[in-house]
């Protein structure tokens, strides 16, 4: 009956069976080969530092055990090295994205200063070509002058003042303009360079001189204190390449990234938890910058907004056509006044006519009735045909974007890396988390993921972190001290 109810069973198989498997088990618990294997396709060292077998090394620090391990304090004091090599990859991988975006924009905003300075000259000079030909040909180098002074400028030369590229610019076009609209014929040239040094107590172009000089600086100083703060935010994320790592940092790196291949662990993944608390001990420095870094992108947006807002420096550039036009058109409305105010300063000068030299028809010619609304409704109406000559600004057909343009999508980007210093760790630590296992090492053992790990500090020198301070001090302080 028993010998139905169960049939016999060849035991002596099943034995068999369990040797095997348990000798397998014990070739594979015995064997370094993977380890082997990891620390040759890591770059960690030579192979022959790794041992065939588990053994004992009493040289162990880190990663310390009661059973049998793959490591030797060579191995362990190599895998120092490539921990803290791992660490700068991972930030640089991290930061790349942000450094590009910075450095790229910085090219672009670049470009479109270039070419707004390109085209505002050439506006320029259009008004003198179609407008007031006689000084086309004496005016143009100074004009080239103008806006080359503004280009050095705004790409940070420290030597060069807006106001004075200006103001000089207007000194030289006063003596034209005198002796070739107002005077036509007026000659000498300790005229032209009286004429030079007096301008601005003469004073012919009235408010418009100054007004050019104001504008364009204020446009100019936002536009360079936007280049400086693209030029400051790529030395700040670059610092996170060159972060200083503590002796303390580095142990607890091998412990989190190598000390579980002592055992033949080479895929597990550090926990979660573990992995962040060592990344934050190890990159407390750095997130020392969050708050500085946070307050370095407001400036950032605030100084975008400034560059390509209403009085933005794309308008401003468009404007010199104008506002030199407006001057020309002041000095001729009061030839008169000038004129006797010139006498007294340099002299009376001989003014000889001359039939074949080209005039242009003088705005103060009105007739002593017109009323001070009629001449001003005259000015308006010579400053709108001086302008048809070459239209404000580009045709859509050939058109880059604007600086609007480029500044909403600069401040679209850098809104997502408000936070890049605060959460470095956590960053870092998702490219180290196994997020579809259910075990994890814990710097000690291998545990479930729902256990807690060990509580792991890392804790910096004071040399380490007052240095990191300076570095922070250094990075931030021209940013506050740029003029707006």
């Amino acid at each position: 009956m028993s010998t139905e109810l169960f049939p016999r069973v060849n035991f002596w198989w099943i034995t068999v069976a369990v040797a095997s498997l348990a000798a397998v088990s014990e070739v594979r618990c015995h064997s370094c080969h993977e380890v082997k294997t990891a620390f040759q396709l890591r770059q960690i060292g030579p192979l022959k530092w790794v041992p065939e077998a588990p053994g004992t090394d009493a040289d162990l620090s880190v990663c310390k055990h009661a059973g049998p391990s793959c490591c030797t304090r060579r191995m362990e004091d190599s895998y120092r090295t490539a921990a803290v090599r791992d660490l700068g990859h991972g930030v640089r991988t991290y930061s790349f994205e942000l450094k590009y975006l910075l450095s790229e924009h910085a090219t672009v905003f670049k470009d479109t200063y270039e070419s707004l300075l390109s085209f505002s000259q050439g506006h320029v000079m259009s008004l003198f070509e179609s407008t007031y030909t006689p000084l086309a040909p004496s005016i143009a180098p100074h004009v080239s002058a103008l806006f080359s002074d503004l280009s050095i400028f705004i790409h940070d030369a420290a030597n060069v003042s807006v106001e004075t590229a200006v103001h000089r610019f207007y000194d030289h076009l006063f003596p034209l303009v005198y002796m070739r609209l107002i005077n036509p014929g007026a000659a000498g040239g300790d005229l032209a360079d009286c004429l030079r040094m007096t301008r601005q107590d003469v004073n012919p172009f009235g408010r418009h001189a100054d007004t050019a000089a104001h504008e364009l600086a204020d446009a100019l100083r936002a536009g360079r204190a936007l280049t400086r703060a693209f030029v400051a935010g790529n030395h700040a994320v670059n610092s996170t390449e060159a972060v200083m790592l503590s002796r303390e940092c580095s142990r607890a790196l091998v412990r989190m990234l190598y000390c579980p291949h002592c055992r033949g662990l080479t895929l597990i993944r550090p926990c979660t938890p573990y992995c962040l608390n060592v990344m934050r001990g190890c990159l407390a420095s750095l997130t020392e910058m969050d708050a500085p870094w946070r307050r370095y992108m407001a400036i950032l947006e605030d100084l975008t907004h400034t560059v390509s807002a209403e009085h933005s420096l794309e308008l401003n550039l468009l404007r010199v056509r104008g506002w030199v036009n407006d001057a020309i058109l002041h000095a001729q409305l009061h030839g008169p006044r000038l004129t006797a105010t010139v006498d007294k300063l340099c002299g009376k000068s001989m003014t000889e006519s001359h039939s074949d030299q080209p005039t242009i028809p003088m705005v103060t010619d009105i007739p002593p009735q017109m009323t001070s609304q009629s001449a001003s409704l005259s000015r308006e109406k010579v400053i709108r045909m001086s302008s048809r000559s070459l239209p404000l600004k580009p045709t859509k057909s050939n058109k880059d974007r604007s600086l609007k343009q480029i500044a909403r999508e600069v401040i679209m980007y850098i809104r997502h890396y408000i936070s890049f210093f605060n959460i470095l760790p956590e960053s870092l630590c998702e490219g180290e988390m196994g997020l579809d296992e259910f075990t994890c090492w814990s710097g000690d053992d291998v545990v479930e993921r729902t256990s807690i790990p060990a509580n792991v500090k890392v804790e910096r020198s004071n040399e380490e972190r007052l240095a990191r301070l300076d570095f922070v001090a250094d990075v931030w302080s021209g940013i506050r001290r740029y003029p707006l």
